[in-house]
Protein backbone atom coordinates (compact mmCIF):
# COMPACT_ATOMS: atom_id res chain seq x y z
CA UNK A 1 0.00 0.00 0.00
CA UNK A 2 1.38 3.41 -1.03
CA UNK A 3 1.35 5.66 2.05
CA UNK A 4 0.55 8.82 0.07
CA UNK A 5 -2.73 7.39 -1.26
CA UNK A 6 -5.93 8.28 0.62
CA UNK A 7 -7.32 5.60 2.94
CA UNK A 8 -10.95 4.85 3.59
CA UNK A 9 -12.37 4.63 7.12
CA UNK A 10 -12.98 0.92 6.69
CA UNK A 11 -9.33 0.35 5.80
CA UNK A 12 -8.15 2.41 8.78
CA UNK A 13 -10.47 0.58 11.19
CA UNK A 14 -9.47 -2.79 9.74
CA UNK A 15 -5.78 -1.95 10.00
CA UNK A 16 -6.05 -0.91 13.66
CA UNK A 17 -8.20 -3.96 14.44
CA UNK A 18 -5.58 -6.22 12.89
CA UNK A 19 -2.81 -4.62 14.98
CA UNK A 20 -4.92 -4.96 18.13
CA UNK A 21 -5.77 -8.62 17.52
CA UNK A 22 -2.20 -9.47 16.59
CA UNK A 23 -0.68 -8.08 19.79
CA UNK A 24 -3.56 -9.45 21.86
CA UNK A 25 -2.87 -12.92 20.48
CA UNK A 26 0.85 -12.43 21.10
CA UNK A 27 0.81 -11.08 24.65
CA UNK A 28 -2.48 -12.21 26.22
CA UNK A 29 -1.15 -15.68 27.22
CA UNK A 30 1.91 -14.06 28.80
CA UNK A 31 -0.23 -11.61 30.77
CA UNK A 32 -2.52 -14.40 31.99
CA UNK A 33 0.48 -16.46 33.10
CA UNK A 34 1.97 -13.51 34.99
CA UNK A 35 -1.34 -12.75 36.72
CA UNK A 36 -1.90 -16.36 37.75
CA UNK A 37 1.55 -16.41 39.35
CA UNK A 38 -0.07 -14.38 42.15
CA UNK A 39 -3.26 -16.47 42.37
CA UNK A 40 -3.99 -17.87 45.84
CA UNK A 41 -4.98 -21.29 44.49
CA UNK A 42 -3.49 -24.77 44.46
CA UNK A 43 -4.02 -25.04 40.71
CA UNK A 44 -2.13 -23.12 37.98
CA UNK A 45 -5.34 -21.88 36.35
CA UNK A 46 -8.53 -19.93 36.91
CA UNK A 47 -10.69 -19.16 38.87
CA UNK A 48 -9.05 -16.31 40.74
CA UNK A 49 -8.86 -17.01 44.50
CA UNK A 50 -7.12 -13.86 45.67
CA UNK A 51 -3.69 -12.22 45.62
CA UNK A 52 -0.64 -13.90 47.15
CA UNK A 53 3.15 -13.98 46.78
CA UNK A 54 3.49 -17.36 48.46
CA UNK A 55 4.29 -19.07 45.13
CA UNK A 56 7.54 -17.11 45.26
CA UNK A 57 8.41 -17.10 48.97
CA UNK A 58 6.42 -19.77 50.84
CA UNK A 59 8.02 -22.78 52.50
CA UNK A 60 4.98 -24.66 53.81
CA UNK A 61 4.14 -28.38 53.74
CA UNK A 62 1.54 -27.95 50.97
CA UNK A 63 2.88 -24.81 49.33
CA UNK A 64 6.53 -24.30 48.36
CA UNK A 65 7.53 -21.12 46.52
CA UNK A 66 10.11 -21.00 43.78
CA UNK A 67 12.76 -19.43 46.03
CA UNK A 68 12.52 -22.46 48.34
CA UNK A 69 12.05 -25.12 45.64
CA UNK A 70 15.38 -26.93 45.46
CA UNK A 71 14.34 -28.99 42.43
CA UNK A 72 13.40 -26.04 40.24
CA UNK A 73 16.28 -23.88 41.48
CA UNK A 74 18.69 -26.65 40.54
CA UNK A 75 17.10 -26.88 37.08
CA UNK A 76 17.40 -23.10 36.63
CA UNK A 77 21.06 -23.26 37.55
CA UNK A 78 21.70 -26.12 35.11
CA UNK A 79 19.95 -24.19 32.32
CA UNK A 80 21.94 -21.04 33.11
CA UNK A 81 25.20 -22.97 33.21
CA UNK A 82 24.39 -24.70 29.92
CA UNK A 83 23.41 -21.42 28.29
CA UNK A 84 26.62 -19.77 29.50
CA UNK A 85 28.90 -22.34 27.89
CA UNK A 86 26.79 -22.57 24.73
CA UNK A 87 26.68 -18.81 24.25
CA UNK A 88 30.45 -18.43 24.79
CA UNK A 89 31.34 -21.26 22.41
CA UNK A 90 28.74 -20.25 19.83
CA UNK A 91 29.85 -16.61 19.86
CA UNK A 92 33.52 -17.48 19.43
CA UNK A 93 33.05 -20.11 16.72
CA UNK A 94 30.21 -18.25 14.99
CA UNK A 95 32.25 -15.04 14.76
CA UNK A 96 35.24 -16.91 13.35
CA UNK A 97 32.95 -18.63 10.84
CA UNK A 98 31.55 -15.26 9.78
CA UNK A 99 35.10 -14.01 9.08
CA UNK A 100 35.82 -17.19 7.15
CA UNK A 101 32.78 -17.04 4.88
CA UNK A 102 32.77 -13.27 4.36
CA UNK A 103 36.46 -12.47 3.95
CA UNK A 104 38.08 -15.61 2.57
CA UNK A 105 37.83 -17.53 -0.70
CA UNK A 106 38.44 -21.27 -0.65
CA UNK A 107 37.28 -24.39 -2.54
CA UNK A 108 33.72 -25.62 -1.95
CA UNK A 109 32.83 -22.44 -0.06
CA UNK A 110 29.20 -22.48 -1.22
CA UNK A 111 28.76 -26.16 -0.32
CA UNK A 112 30.28 -25.69 3.15
CA UNK A 113 28.07 -22.64 3.71
CA UNK A 114 25.05 -24.79 2.85
CA UNK A 115 26.19 -27.43 5.35
CA UNK A 116 26.54 -24.74 8.00
CA UNK A 117 22.91 -23.73 7.46
CA UNK A 118 21.63 -27.32 7.65
CA UNK A 119 21.16 -27.41 11.48
CA UNK A 120 18.72 -24.49 11.23
CA UNK A 121 16.36 -26.31 8.87
CA UNK A 122 16.62 -29.73 10.52
CA UNK A 123 13.89 -30.18 13.18
CA UNK A 124 15.25 -30.06 16.71
CA UNK A 125 13.84 -33.51 17.47
CA UNK A 126 15.70 -35.05 14.53
CA UNK A 127 18.87 -33.19 15.47
CA UNK A 128 18.66 -34.40 19.06
CA UNK A 129 18.02 -38.01 18.07
CA UNK A 130 20.86 -37.94 15.53
CA UNK A 131 23.38 -36.55 18.01
CA UNK A 132 22.24 -39.05 20.66
CA UNK A 133 22.59 -42.05 18.32
CA UNK A 134 25.94 -40.88 16.99
CA UNK A 135 27.34 -40.22 20.47
CA UNK A 136 26.08 -43.45 22.05
CA UNK A 137 27.23 -45.53 19.08
CA UNK A 138 30.70 -44.00 19.24
CA UNK A 139 30.80 -44.42 23.01
CA UNK A 140 29.80 -48.08 22.79
CA UNK A 141 32.41 -48.76 20.09
CA UNK A 142 35.20 -47.13 22.12
CA UNK A 143 34.12 -48.91 25.30
CA UNK A 144 33.99 -52.35 23.65
CA UNK A 145 37.17 -52.16 21.57
CA UNK A 146 39.37 -49.92 23.72
CA UNK A 147 37.86 -50.34 27.16
CA UNK A 148 37.58 -46.58 27.63
CA UNK A 149 34.43 -44.98 29.03
CA UNK A 150 33.95 -41.44 27.69
CA UNK A 151 31.22 -39.58 29.67
CA UNK A 152 30.79 -37.05 26.85
CA UNK A 153 29.45 -39.80 24.59
CA UNK A 154 26.40 -40.55 26.71
CA UNK A 155 23.47 -38.34 27.81
CA UNK A 156 25.00 -35.72 30.06
CA UNK A 157 25.48 -32.01 30.65
CA UNK A 158 28.26 -31.67 28.09
CA UNK A 159 26.36 -33.60 25.43
CA UNK A 160 23.53 -31.08 25.84
CA UNK A 161 26.08 -28.28 25.38
CA UNK A 162 27.40 -29.92 22.21
CA UNK A 163 23.90 -30.52 20.86
CA UNK A 164 22.77 -26.93 21.36
CA UNK A 165 26.09 -25.59 20.12
CA UNK A 166 25.54 -27.47 16.84
CA UNK A 167 22.70 -25.20 15.70
CA UNK A 168 23.04 -22.02 17.79
CA UNK A 169 26.48 -21.37 16.28
CA UNK A 170 24.86 -21.09 12.86
CA UNK A 171 22.53 -18.36 14.12
CA UNK A 172 25.45 -16.37 15.57
CA UNK A 173 27.35 -16.72 12.30
CA UNK A 174 24.42 -15.36 10.28
CA UNK A 175 23.96 -12.34 12.57
CA UNK A 176 27.66 -11.44 12.58
CA UNK A 177 27.90 -12.04 8.82
CA UNK A 178 25.04 -9.62 8.19
CA UNK A 179 26.92 -6.96 10.16
CA UNK A 180 30.23 -7.80 8.50
CA UNK A 181 28.73 -7.24 5.03
CA UNK A 182 28.35 -3.55 5.95
CA UNK A 183 31.99 -3.20 6.96
CA UNK A 184 34.20 -0.95 4.83
CA UNK A 185 37.47 -2.85 4.15
CA UNK A 186 39.29 0.39 3.36
CA UNK A 187 39.37 1.06 7.11
CA UNK A 188 41.54 -2.02 7.56
CA UNK A 189 43.74 -1.02 4.64
CA UNK A 190 44.25 2.45 6.10
CA UNK A 191 45.21 0.99 9.49
CA UNK A 192 47.69 -1.41 7.86
CA UNK A 193 49.24 1.47 5.89
CA UNK A 194 49.67 3.41 9.14
CA UNK A 195 51.75 0.58 10.63
CA UNK A 196 49.23 -1.56 12.50
CA UNK A 197 49.62 -5.33 12.31
CA UNK A 198 46.81 -7.71 11.39
CA UNK A 199 45.89 -8.52 15.00
CA UNK A 200 45.67 -4.83 15.96
CA UNK A 201 43.46 -4.12 12.93
CA UNK A 202 41.05 -6.90 13.82
CA UNK A 203 40.98 -6.02 17.53
CA UNK A 204 40.67 -2.23 17.33
CA UNK A 205 38.71 -1.78 14.10
CA UNK A 206 36.90 -4.88 12.85
CA UNK A 207 35.77 -6.31 16.17
CA UNK A 208 34.84 -2.85 17.43
CA UNK A 209 32.58 -2.45 14.41
CA UNK A 210 31.11 -5.93 15.01
CA UNK A 211 30.63 -5.44 18.75
CA UNK A 212 26.84 -4.74 18.64
CA UNK A 213 26.23 -7.84 16.50
CA UNK A 214 28.49 -10.03 18.66
CA UNK A 215 26.89 -8.90 21.93
CA UNK A 216 23.38 -9.17 20.49
CA UNK A 217 23.89 -12.61 18.98
CA UNK A 218 25.56 -13.79 22.20
CA UNK A 219 22.57 -12.64 24.25
CA UNK A 220 20.12 -14.32 21.89
CA UNK A 221 22.27 -17.48 21.91
CA UNK A 222 22.04 -17.52 25.71
CA UNK A 223 18.24 -17.24 25.59
CA UNK A 224 17.94 -19.86 22.82
CA UNK A 225 20.00 -22.29 24.86
CA UNK A 226 18.18 -21.53 28.12
CA UNK A 227 14.73 -22.27 26.67
CA UNK A 228 15.65 -25.09 24.28
CA UNK A 229 13.52 -28.20 24.69
CA UNK A 230 13.41 -30.34 21.54
CA UNK A 231 17.11 -31.08 21.20
CA UNK A 232 17.83 -31.09 24.93
CA UNK A 233 15.11 -33.67 25.65
CA UNK A 234 17.14 -36.44 23.97
CA UNK A 235 20.56 -35.46 25.28
CA UNK A 236 19.90 -34.58 28.91
CA UNK A 237 21.26 -36.81 31.64
CA UNK A 238 20.61 -36.78 35.37
CA UNK A 239 20.93 -32.98 35.50
CA UNK A 240 17.71 -31.74 33.91
CA UNK A 241 17.36 -28.25 32.50
CA UNK A 242 14.45 -25.99 33.39
CA UNK A 243 12.33 -26.63 30.23
CA UNK A 244 12.63 -30.40 30.75
CA UNK A 245 11.85 -30.06 34.45
CA UNK A 246 8.77 -27.92 33.75
CA UNK A 247 7.57 -30.41 31.16
CA UNK A 248 7.79 -33.23 33.68
CA UNK A 249 5.88 -31.17 36.26
CA UNK A 250 3.12 -30.18 33.83
CA UNK A 251 2.75 -33.76 32.66
CA UNK A 252 2.38 -35.10 36.20
CA UNK A 253 0.35 -32.16 37.54
CA UNK A 254 1.77 -29.18 39.36
CA UNK A 255 1.01 -25.97 41.26
CA UNK A 256 1.14 -22.27 40.29
CA UNK A 257 4.87 -22.36 41.02
CA UNK A 258 5.13 -22.96 37.26
CA UNK A 259 3.45 -19.62 36.70
CA UNK A 260 5.86 -18.02 39.18
CA UNK A 261 8.82 -19.42 37.25
CA UNK A 262 7.32 -18.20 33.98
CA UNK A 263 6.80 -14.75 35.48
CA UNK A 264 10.45 -14.51 36.52
CA UNK A 265 11.63 -15.72 33.11
CA UNK A 266 9.39 -13.25 31.25
CA UNK A 267 10.63 -10.36 33.39
CA UNK A 268 14.25 -11.48 33.13
CA UNK A 269 14.28 -11.99 29.37
CA UNK A 270 12.42 -8.72 28.82
CA UNK A 271 15.03 -6.86 30.86
CA UNK A 272 17.81 -8.52 28.88
CA UNK A 273 16.15 -7.60 25.59
CA UNK A 274 15.66 -3.98 26.63
CA UNK A 275 19.25 -3.72 27.90
CA UNK A 276 20.60 -5.28 24.70
CA UNK A 277 18.54 -2.88 22.59
CA UNK A 278 19.63 0.12 24.64
CA UNK A 279 23.34 -0.65 24.60
CA UNK A 280 23.18 -1.65 20.94
CA UNK A 281 21.72 1.72 19.97
CA UNK A 282 24.19 3.48 22.25
CA UNK A 283 27.12 1.80 20.53
CA UNK A 284 25.65 2.54 17.12
CA UNK A 285 25.40 6.23 17.96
Amino acid sequence: MIRSLPRSKSYTWGFHLYILLYFLFLFAPLVVTCVLAFNDSQFPSLPWKGFTVEWFTANLPKRVGIFNDANNLSAIWVSAETAFFVSILSTLVGTCAAFLFEQEDFPCKGFLYFLMLAPLVIPGVILGISILLAATSAGTFVDIHLGIDIPLLRPSFWLVVCGQFAFITTFVCLVVSARLKKFDPTLEEAALNLGANRFEVIWHITLKFLRPAIIGSGAVAFLMSFENFNTTLFLVGSETTLPINLYLQVRDGSTPVINAISFLLIVGTSMMAVANLYFGKKQES
